[in-house]
């Protein structure tokens, strides 16, 4: 499985690599939302775990921009914040994500809704 990840935090990057290192995924990194969208493109992942807060076009616009295109607007898209909050849920879900998590990522439950996603499609 091909997971694009698009997160500017080091750490969280470095935590959820190590965190995937024995999972069959092939994991690829954007650090901005541009990139995010590009990569999406370019890469066509089964899968894509969208930060909220990015430089440049935050998570939102990048999951919109991924939605409006052809090649990418069926990906499953799991937004990731650290506010955990029925605010940020909605505008995730609004801007066409299929799910919500949050940070530090339980990469248990991220695993769960990720193949709960995977499986309805």
């Amino acid at each position: 499985m091909k997971i694009l990840y698009v997160e500017d935090n080091e750490d969280n990057v470095y935590v959820l690599k190590r965190r995937l290192a024995r999972e069959p995924v092939s994991l690829v990194i954007a650090t901005t939302g541009e990139e995010g969208v590009q990569l999406a493109i370019n890469e066509m992942p089964d899968l894509i775990l969208m930060d909220l807060d990015l430089p440049g076009i935050d998570g939102l616009e990048a999951t919109r921009r991924l939605r409006a295109h052809p090649k990418t607007s069926t990906i499953p898209i799991i937004a990731l914040s650290a506010a955990d909050d029925a605010e940020v849920r909605h505008d995730a879900r609004a801007a066409g994500c299929d799910d919500c998590d949050t940070k530090p990522i339980d990469l248990g439950a991220l695993r769960a809704k990720i193949d709960a996603i995977l499986a309805s499609r």
